[in-house]
C-alpha cells in the first residue's frame, strides 16, 4: 500500500547538509553510536557524556535534579550546563557535538513545582479552538527553555478508539480531523512557525509526534497492547496527527509501545522505514519509549539491533546498565549485523534535528535568554491562558430548568471528594508519573475548584462553603458537587468498564442526599474519558464535564456563575470530542461507526439557554457487575472463563496455547493428563533465559476484593526437574508491572514426589516497581490484573500444573507453601 507523501514546510538545506558531512568524516564509530543512546539522569555522569559521546539525555516522570522534587530552575540549568559542557569537551580529539535533553511536559512542564499545568489533551479537544492550542505550546516551550531543556516529547497525537485505555485523556479527539488539526498547531507552537525566524529559535524546543503508530487503537483499551486495525485504517485514522505535525516541521517521532498485528512498532521496518520515513518523507529522527525496544521479538533491554536495523535512530535507555547496549550496538556495527550505512542515516537525522535547533549557536542552557527566570513558571500571563483554556473546556449535559449560570450572590455549598483536591484536578503526568498524593505545596500559585468558587461567590456578597461529605451548616441555595476520576497515567489507568470507580457509590449517594433536601445540585465532573455516570445525571439538576483543569481550576466558576453587571458573561461553549456512552460495556464507541449509539454524540454540548430535554429518567441498568464469589477458578481441567495459558519467552515471543502444544523461545507446554484426559498442562523450560507460562485474560480484572479478603492463590504442582536457577510465581497487569513471589526452594522440595497443592497467600506479593521508579502495592495491582497465575523460571526447569484458584479467607499470616 503507498502512503501519500507528506511536504514538510522545512526544507533540506544544502548548507546545513555539508556541515553534517563534515561532521560526520570526523566521527569515529565510537562517536556516532554514542549519539544513538539516551541514558535517564538518575543514571548518567557528565563524564559519562564525554566518554561515551552521549546523543541525548531524558528525565522520566517524576525524575528530578538530586531527587528532589521541588529542585528550582538553577538545579535544572547546573546539570543540564555540565552535560552539555561534558558534549563539548575537545580535550580528548573528538567532535564537540552538543547533548539534547528531553521531557515528558505533556500539559504543561510537570516535573517542575510551581509551572503551568492545563487542561489534558480531551479537555483542549472539547474547546474547538486551534489557536489557543498554538498559544499553550509556546508558553510551554517558554517555560522550559527556563530550565534550559530543549526538547519536549509531545505532543501526543493518539486517536484514541477505546476509552477504556489508560491515556484516553492524551488524546484530543476519536476524530482523526480534530487530532490533524491540533497537532499541527502544538508543533507550532512548541517549535515556532516552520517559514519564519522563530523556528527552532533561542525561546523555543523541538516538538515529538507521538506515539507511532496505532497506541490509540489497541485492543481492548490495553496499554502497550496490539493494535489489529488495517494498514488503510491506520492511514486514515490513526496516521492523522504524523501529517499535519510533519507538514508544520516536527523534528522528533517517537515510536511506540504498542505492536500492530502483533510485531512491535520499535522493531517494525515497514512502518519505521518504509512509510514514516521513505514513504511519508519524514526527515527527523524516530526516538524510541521508555526501554520500548525491549519488547522486540528476540531482542532485550541490552541487546537490540533489530531496532535500529528496522529504523529507530536513538535507544531511549533509561536502565542503569546502558553502557552495555552502548557496547553491544557498537559490536553489531563491526560484525556487520548492523548496516554502518543504517548507523550513518540514524547519526545524520540526529544532527539534522541538532543543526537546526542550532545547539551549537545557542550554547549552555544557563547562557540562553530565559534560563534561570523562575517569574515565569507560572507567570500571570501563562496562568491566563490556561485559565481561558479551562473555561473553553467545559462541557455541558444536562442544565435542567437552566439552572445554570448561577448567580455569585447565592448561598452556595461545594461538597464532593474533588472539591479542594489539586491531585485530582491536575490528573497524571503532573509533578509525578501518575499524579497522585500531590497538595497544594507542589503547585504553588495555583487555584482548587473550591478557591476560585469561593473568591466569585466572595467578590459577588455571596456565601460559600465548603464541605467534601455534603453536610452543612445553613441550607444553601444551590450545591456543587465536584467528583470522578482519581489520577492516573499510561497502564494504571486501564480499566475492565466505563464504571466510575468501579461501583463505589459514593458520590451518587451524596449527589441524591442532597437533592432529596429539596436543594438544585450541579454535579461537575473530573473525568479523562468518557463515563457511564446516567445515574449521576439523573441525581444532578445540571451536570458539567470540566475534565482534568489543571493547575486554574477558577477558570470553572468563570463560566458557573453570571458576571455582576457591566461584566463579561463567560458562555458555556465545550463540544464533547468523544462520543458518551449509554453503557458502560458499550465501548469502543465512535463516530461514524456501524450502529453508533451514544448518549450523547460527538459534538454534543449544551449552550447556556438551550432547551435541555434529558430530564432525570435515564436508565440505571448498566452492567450487572459480579459478586465476587469465595472461590474465583482459574484453571479446572480447561481455562475458566475468559482466561487462556500465554506462553512468553526471552525473545519477546509471546504465543497463546491454542491446541496441545506452544511453544515460546525458552519453553514449551503441552497438554496432558492427571486424573483425566488432558486435564493438566506441562511446563518444560529449556535453560536458554527467562520464561513464563500464565493463565492470561483480554480485559483487565479487579480482583481488589480477593486481596482484601485474606485470599491465597492454590495450584496443584508435580515437579520432573526442580529449577536449575530461580523460580516465581507472579501476579501481572502489563509489561514493567508484575509481583513476583520466589518458590525456587519450595520447587526443589519437591522434585518428584509426584502432585502436590501450593498455598500462596495474596499478602505475600511485595510491591513492586513500574515504570519512571514508581512504586506499585499489591492492592493496586489486584486491581489491574491481567495474568493473576504465572510460573517464571530462568533456567532449566520440568512442572507440570493442574487446578489454580484464588479462595477467599484462606491465608496464613502471609506465607507460602504446601498445603496439608
Amino acid at each position: 500500500m503507498l502512503w501519500p507523501k507528506v511536504t514538510s514546510k522545512v526544507k533540506k538545506d544544502p548548507i546545513l547538509e555539508a556541515k553534517i558531512d563534515q561532521l560526520m568524516a570526523r566521527m569515529s564509530l565510537e562517536e556516532k553510536i554514542g549519539q544513538m543512546m539516551q541514558p535517564e539522569i538518575r543514571h548518567l555522569t557528565p563524564e559519562d557524556v564525554k566518554q561515551y559521546h552521549v546523543g541525548s539525555v531524558l528525565n522520566g516522570g517524576g525524575s528530578v535534579p538530586n531527587s528532589n522534587r521541588y529542585s528550582k530552575a538553577a538545579d535544572w540549568l547546573a546539570m543540564a550546563d555540565a552535560f552539555y559542557a561534558a558534549s563539548m569537551d575537545e580535550s580528548d580529539g573528538k567532535v564537540a557535538i552538543p547533548i539534547m535533553w528531553g521531557t515528558d511536559a505533556v500539559h504543561g512542564v510537570g516535573n517542575i513545582v510551581g509551572a503551568t499545568l492545563f487542561p489534558h489533551n480531551i479537555g483542549l479537544g472539547a474547546t474547538q479552538n486551534p489557536e489557543l492550542i498554538k498559544e499553550i505550546g509556546k508558553v510551554t516551550a517558554t517555560e522550559i527553555a527556563v530550565t534550559g531543556l530543549d526538547w519536549d516529547f509531545s505532543p501526543t497525537v493518539a486517536v484514541a478508539r477505546d476509552d477504556r485505555w489508560g491515556r484516553t485523556y492524551e488524546s484530543y479527539s476519536e476524530d482523526p480531523a480534530i487530532v490533524r488539526l491540533y497537532a499541527a498547531e502544538m508543533v507550532a507552537g512548541l517549535q515556532g512557525d516552520a517559514d519564519t525566524a522563530s523556528f527552532l529559535s533561542i525561546t523555543q524546543v523541538v516538538a515529538t509526534a507521538k506515539h507511532f503508530l496505532g497506541d490509540g487503537g489497541t485492543l481492548n483499551g490495553i496499554d502497550r497492547g496490539d493494535c489489529s486495525a488495517s494498514e488503510s485504517e491506520l492511514l486514515e485514522i490513526h496516521a492523522a496527527g504524523y501529517y499535519s505535525a510533519i507538514e508544520a516541521g516536527v523534528q522528533t517521532v517517537m515510536a511506540s509501545f504498542n505492536s500492530w498485528h502483533g510485531q512491535h512498532m520499535h522493531g517494525h521496518r515497514y512502518l519505521l522505514t518504509d512509510v514514516l520515513k521513505e514513504q511519508m518523507g519524514f526527515d527527523g529522527f524516530i526516538v524510541g519509549d521508555w526501554n520500548g525496544h525491549g519488547f522486540v521479538e528476540g531482542a532485550s533491554v541490552l541487546n537490540c539491533p533489530q531496532a535500529i536495523n528496522a529504523g529507530l535512530d536513538m535507544f531511549m535507555v533509561p536502565d542503569p546498565e546502558w553502557k552495555t547496549l552502548y557496547q553491544n550496538t557498537l559490536d553489531q556495527v563491526r560484525d556487520g549485523i548492523i548496516p554502518l550505512a543504517r548507523v550513518d542515516d540514524a547519526v545524520r537525522r540526529i544532527l539534522r534535528v541538532k543543526l537546526r535547533a542550532d545547539l551549537w549557536g545557542k550554547g549552555l542552557p544557563s547562557s540562553r535568554p530565559l534560563a534561570g527566570r523562575d517569574e515565569l513558571l507560572g507567570a500571570a500571563a501563562h496562568r491566563a491562558i490556561a485559565r481561558q483554556a479551562v473555561r473553553e473546556s467545559l462541557v455541558m449535559l444536562k442544565n435542567k430548568n437552566n439552572l445554570l449560570p448561577l448567580s455569585p450572590k447565592s448561598r452556595v455549598l461545594v461538597a464532593g471528594d474533588g472539591a479542594d483536591n489539586i491531585s485530582k484536578q491536575t490528573g497524571g503526568w503532573s509533578v509525578n508519573w501518575q499524579g497522585t498524593g500531590n497538595t497544594m505545596e507542589d503547585f504553588p500559585g495555583a487555584t482548587t475548584l473550591w478557591m476560585g468558587i469561593k473568591a466569585a461567590v466572595t467578590a459577588a456578597g455571596g456565601d460559600a462553603e465548603l464541605s467534601p461529605d455534603g453536610t452543612y451548616s445553613s441550607r444553601p441555595d444551590v450545591a456543587l458537587v465536584i467528583f470522578g476520576e482519581d489520577p492516573y497515567a499510561e497502564m494504571q489507568g486501564d480499566i475492565q468498564h466505563q464504571l466510575l470507580k468501579s461501583g463505589d457509590t459514593a458520590d451518587l449517594d451524596l449527589l441524591r442526599r442532597l437533592k432529596a433536601d429539596g436543594i438544585p445540585v450541579v454535579a461537575l465532573f473530573i473525568t479523562g474519558r468518557p463515563m457511564w455516570v446516567n445515574r449521576e445525571l439523573n441525581a444532578a439538576d445540571a451536570f458539567v464535564v470540566i475534565w482534568q483543569p489543571g493547575t486554574e481550576g477558577a477558570g470553572v466558576a468563570d463560566v458557573l456563575f453570571a458576571r455582576a453587571e457591566g461584566g463579561v458573561n463567560y458562555p458555556m461553549g465545550g463540544r464533547l470530542t468523544f462520543s458518551w456512552p449509554k453503557r458502560p460495556d458499550q465501548g469502543p464507541l465512535n463516530v461514524h461507526d456501524t450502529n453508533y449509539d451514544p448518549l450523547f454524540p460527538y459534538g454534543y454540548g449544551l449552550r447556556y439557554g438551550d432547551k435541555d430535554i434529558l430530564g432525570d429518567t435515564l436508565s440505571e441498568e448498566g452492567i450487572s457487575m459480579p459478586q465476587s464469589t469465595r472461590v474465583l477458578e482459574l484453571f479446572n481441567r480447561r481455562p475458566m472463563g475468559n482466561y487462556v495459558i500465554a506462553l512468553e519467552g526471552n525473545r519477546n515471543d509471546r504465543q497463546l496455547m491454542n491446541g496441545n502444544l506452544a511453544k515460546a523461545s525458552t519453553l514449551t507446554v503441552t497438554v496432558v493428563d492427571r486424573d483425566v484426559q488432558e486435564d493438566a498442562r506441562r511446563a518444560v523450560w529449556n535453560g536458554e533465559g527467562e520464561g513464563l507460562v500464565a493463565l492470561s485474560t483480554p480485559n483487565r480484572q479487579v480482583l481488589s476484593d480477593y486481596y482484601e479478603s485474606d485470599a491465597a492463590l492454590f495450584f496443584d504442582i508435580k515437579v520432573d526437574q526442580a529449577p536449575e536457577q530461580q523460580a516465581f510465581v507472579r501476579i501481572g497487569c502489563g509489561p514493567s508491572c508484575h509481583s513476583d513471589v520466589d518458590v525456587t526452594e519450595l520447587l526443589r522440595s519437591l522434585e518428584g514426589k509426584g502432585w502436590a497443592s501450593i498455598r500462596v497467600d495474596l499478602a505475600c506479593y511485595p510491591e513492586v516497581e513500574t515504570n519512571f521508579g514508581l512504586r506499585r502495592l499489591p492492592h493496586e495491582l489486584f486491581a489491574l490484573i491481567l495474568e493473576p497465575f504465572s510460573l517464571v523460571a530462568n533456567g532449566k526447569m520440568d512442572i507440570s500444573f493442574s487446578r489454580v484458584y484464588i479462595e477467599k479467607n484462606r491465608a496464613q499470616h502471609g506465607t507460602f507453601g504446601v498445603v496439608g
